[in-house]
Order: structure tokens, then C-alpha cells, then sequence
């Protein structure tokens, strides 16, 4: 008995050039044709099946059925939707009715679901980039879901921010959840956010309009169209919708330069291979007329979007920028007592929009919105608090388990975390100080471990502390004499910054290149036989 199989295509916005190859094999090899007569119509001169069943847009569960009833009696069936079928399609319908009768994949019918470009894609392709954030859809549709759960789920999506396309956001009967869809969101929302209206999309009548939230009813919107809605940071450009990367421009402690804003890498100084650069006008008339007309003048009136610096320029729509500060504090390289007033401060400044995450290292990671890091930075300080970057940075932490009695070595913990403390490396790095030969902080399990040991220090290079071939870090010297050890870890850790592979731990490094100064590497995983566990009955 021949083996039938059921394709569910997803065929995109409906133009030729969109359709994966994938889906005109299916469509090709397929003798029934199930799906809504509009998206029959526009693949029809693309299948040659024998047998082609169109049916009324409210009638999915009736497609799904006769999909699955053609399906068993041997025959290929390729069940069609715009867009993408796992995207308010036809694929989980044919799954739930299979699931009704039993199916398995193993022993049941095939089952293929073939993806298309979904609206969310198509439609903001034509819009510029407006879905360069996180991004959600929801359908306005409650012909299968009760609106009072649409209702959450747009106040959910318009609170957290995210850019929104909404789906079915109007017919002929259901008009009134496009108005409180806006009216939802203009508790949120800016009335100037850009909002694009694509009917249609990559077909016959395709239709674009941009407008913003406060307007965007002012304009004709069916079931055909996706409305796509930005969020804080998307802004017009040129007749474009651009929703930029990221909101934040972060403050990076230790670093001369601060991080780049968005759009900032347009600059040839952070990356002269982006755009063309021209030569250097010969006099200052020149240089004048080249700042008014260069393609990347143009391109870097972007950067009005994520910065305070306000632009008059008809193009450009600014909204709000929020700062975001993110650093670590800790009470100190080797106290782990922390006051009350050093919590009411730390309170005071996070307030209720900022958070506070307390780590394995014995230190806080703070974040909060702030235009003033310098003034916090201060602060805290001024309150006798240890404040670090955090990423891939050196970070130095002594032990603190005696509260100080074994407090001989500690300066020199200390004047380690003030010269190398915070220092950007390719792969965030720990330096593990033990302040006595009884080791009871787990120093040999940092990247770099240091013990104080007959007035001497100990070094370990090269830890890997977790996995299943874990293993301490390797002894390279003893008896360093103490005005030595700084001397000796800055080489190393210039070294690994000079010479290192982006997001290399050192233990990696140590291993790839076999040697770190006069220090020659030595493989300490040691393979372990593991016995295979008992399998009780």
C-alpha cells in the first residue's frame, strides 16, 4: 500500500521570487492542494496536483482533516499557508488533529513542515529595519483566542518594550480591537512612536504607509495588513523605520574610552572598513562642503537618536535614551563584612528601576538607569566600597576566612587589584590570593592562583574549574620574593592580552602555546576510566 505524506507549506508574502525552492518541490510533488482560496489563487500556476481544494477562511480545522483523510489513503498532500505555517498557519492544526487519531512519527503518515518568510520578515523588509530588537507578534484575532487574553498580552508586550507586529488587526465584523490594541499601548507608548502599516506585502497591491501610534487609525487597515509598532528607541529616517541594536549607551569602568554607542561604529575611527571613506578635502572650503554632503555625514545623524545632543533636521524624530550603569562592589579585596550604611546607600542608589545580584566572589553586580556614573562611582567610595567593571576584565579576590588574622600578606593582594584590577582582557580573568600556606581560599582554582608562603609567594597559571576534566591550576614557581610578584604577573598578564584569541581563557592559552614566560605547560587533566552506572530493573 502506498505511503502518503503531508507537506505544510509556508509559501512567504505570495510573490514567486519569496517561495523557497523547497516549497515548489512539495507544492510540484504533491497530488491534492489543500488551503484559504486568496493563497490558492496566488500558487495556482505553480502546482500541477490533480486535485485542488479551496476552502473559506474560518474552515482550518476542515482543511487540517482533509488533509490527514487523503494523507492516510496514500496520498501526498501539501497543506498551504502565507507567510511561515508554524506562525498562525497550518502546521500545529494538522499535528493536533494526527494527535486526535494517534499518529506517531515513527509509525504514522509523514510529515513535513516546509518554512516560508513569515509577515513579521516580509513586512519589515519593506519598512527599513524595524525589528532589530526583540520582537513579539500577536494576533488580534479572538476567534480562537477570548480577547481578555489578547488584552494581557498586548499590555505585557507594551511594558516590557518589545517592537510588536500585530497580526489580523482588523476585518469587516471585528473592528474595535485595533482601537483598544491602541489605546493599550498609548499607556506605554510615546503618541510620536513609528508604527508601519504593509498591506499586502510583496503582492499586486502592496501598500506601505509610516505614521505613529497616536495617527495610525487614521489610515485604512484590514486583515491583510501587519501593523508593526517600535518600540522606545525606533525612530524614522529618510522614510524608513530604523529600530537601533541596543537602547544603552553602557559606562565601562577602567576604560579611557567608553564603549560605543550605536551607530557609533559608523565612524572610521571605530571602523574605517565600514563605509568608504574620503580623502581629506585640501582646504577648509572643501573640508566644509564634504561635512555637508558625505553619504556618511548623512549616516551619522543617527546618532541624534542615542544621544542628548538635539538635531533639527526634517528627517530625524527623537524620543527619550535611557543610560545604563553597570559595574561591581564589593566591601573589599579581603573583607567580606559589609555595613549598614553601606547597604542604605547601595539602596539608595539602586532604587526601585535598578537591581542588585549577589556572586560566588563575594561582591555585588549593580545596574541601574543613571546619567551621573562618576557621581556614583564617588559615592560609594567615599563609603569605603571596593567598585570595579565587570566582563572580561581581571578581577582579584584574597581570602577572607580568618577576617584578617593572617593579614601579612594582604597589601600586597592589594596593590595588585589596584594596578591590574579591572584591566580588559580577551576572556573575563580571576587572580586567587591566599594569604597563608594553609590555602583555605581556593586560589589554585582561579586562572591565576597566588599563595603567601614562608614570607614567599607560590604561582599557579591555568586552572579549569569546572567540566568533567577539571583540575587545579598548575604550580609554576615558589618562593617568589614579594617585590617580584607584581612585576612577574603583569608580563604574564600582558602576554595573554597581547597574544590571546578573542573569548581564550587563559588555561586554553597556556595550553595552545605551551608556554607563558619561562613557565612550560603540563597537561594536568588526568584521563579517569569512569565505570558505566548500575541499571536497576
Amino acid at each position: 500500500m502506498k505511503v502518503g505524506k503531508i507537506y505544510v507549506v509556508g509559501f512567504g508574502p505570495g510573490s514567486e521570487e519569496h517561495i523557497t525552492t523547497r516549497a515548489i518541490y512539495a507544492l510540484q510533488h504533491s497530488d491534492y492542494i489543500i488551503g484559504y482560496k486568496t493563497y490558492v489563487d496566488l500558487i495556482e500556476h505553480l502546482v500541477t496536483a490533480k486535485s485542488i481544494v479551496s476552502t473559506g477562511m474560518t474552515e482550518e480545522v476542515s482543511r487540517a482533516q482533509e488533509a490527514v483523510k487523503q494523507a492516510e489513503a496514500g496520498h501526498t498532500v501539501s497543506v498551504i499557508s502565507s507567510g511561515d505555517s508554524g506562525v498562525y498557519g497550518m502546521a500545529g492544526l494538522v499535528y493536533e488533529v494526527l494527535i486526535e487519531k494517534g499518529w506517531t512519527e515513527e509509525n504514522g503518515i509523514g510529515v513535513e513542515i516546509v518554512p516560508g518568510i513569515s509577515a513579521i520578515n516580509s513586512c519589515a523588509s519593506l519598512l527599513g529595519a524595524p525589528v532589530m530588537h526583540d520582537a513579539c507578534t500577536i494576533s488580534l484575532s479572538d476567534h480562537l483566542t477570548p480577547w481578555k487574553v489578547i488584552e494581557k498580552r498586548i499590555e505585557a508586550a507594551a511594558m516590557a518594550d518589545f517592537v510588536i507586529a500585530l497580526y489580523n488587526p482588523k476585518s469587516g465584523r471585528r473592528t474595535r480591537q485595533i482601537v483598544e490594541a491602541q489605546r493599550i499601548l498609548l499607556k506605554y507608548r510615546s503618541p510620536d512612536t513609528p508604527v508601519g502599516l504593509v498591506k499586502s506585502a510583496y503582492r499586486d497591491n502592496q501598500r506601505v504607509v509610516l505614521t505613529n501610534l497616536a495617527e495610525m487609525l487614521e489610515h485604512d487597515i484590514g486583515m491583510l495588513t501587519t501593523v508593526i509598532i517600535g518600540n522606545s528607541s525606533t525612530f524614522f529616517y529618510d522614510n524608513k523605520i530604523i529600530t537601533p541594536r541596543g537602547y544603552q549607551r553602557k559606562y565601562t569602568l577602567g576604560e579611557e574610552k567608553q564603549s560605543l554607542k550605536p551607530h557609533q561604529r559608523l565612524k572610521k575611527e571605530a571602523e574605517p572598513w565600514a563605509l568608504e571613506q574620503e580623502k581629506e578635502a585640501a582646504t577648509s572650503t572643501e573640508r566644509e562642503a564634504k561635512k555637508k554632503t558625505s553619504s556618511l555625514n548623512m549616516a551619522l545623524m543617527a546618532v541624534a537618536m542615542v544621544t542628548k545632543t538635539k538635531i533639527d533636521h526634517p528627517l530625524i524624530v527623537q524620543q527619550p535614551l535611557e543610560q545604563i550603569f553597570e559595574f561591581a562592589v564589593s566591601p573589599g579585596v579581603a573583607n567580606k563584612f559589609i555595613t549598614p550604611e553601606q547597604m542604605r546607600l547601595l539602596a539608595e542608589i539602586i532604587s526601585e528601576q535598578g537591581s542588585l545580584e549577589y556572586t560566588p566572589d563575594h561582591r555585588f553586580i549593580v545596574k541601574l538607569s543613571t546619567e551621573e556614573p562618576d557621581v556614583i562611582v564617588e559615592k560609594l567610595k567615599q563609603n569605603g566600597l571596593m567598585v570595579m567593571p565587570i566582563g572580561d576584565v581581571l578581577n582579584v579576590k584574597a581570602c577572607d576566612f580568618c577576617y584578617g588574622e593572617k593579614a601579612e600578606s594582604i597589601p600586597y593582594a592589594e596593590e595588585i587589584a589596584e594596578q591590574l584590577g579591572g584591566l580588559k582582557l580577551p576572556k573575563e580573568l580571576h587572580i586567587g590570593f591566599n594569604g597563608c600556606g594553609m590555602a583555605c581560599y581556593r586560589a589554585v582554582f582561579d586562572d591565576i592562583g597566588i599563595v603567601y608562603r614562608k614570607k614567599k609567594f607560590d604561582l599557579f597559571i591555568g586552572s579549569k574549574p569546572v567540566g568533567r576534566t577539571a583540575h587545579a591550576a598548575q604550580p609554576v614557581a615558589e618562593g617568589i620574593e614579594p617585590e617580584n610578584l607584581l612585576p612577574l604577573l603583569t608580563r604574564i598578564i600582558n602576554e595573554y592580552k597581547e597574544n590571546a584569541h578573542p573569548n581564550e581563557r587563559l588555561f586554553k592559552y597556556f595550553k595552545r602555546v605551551k608556554r607563558i614566560q619561562d613557565f612550560i605547560y603540563h597537561d594536568m587533566s588526568s584521563k579517569i576510566e569512569v565505570e558505566p552506572a548500575p541499571c536497576g530493573d
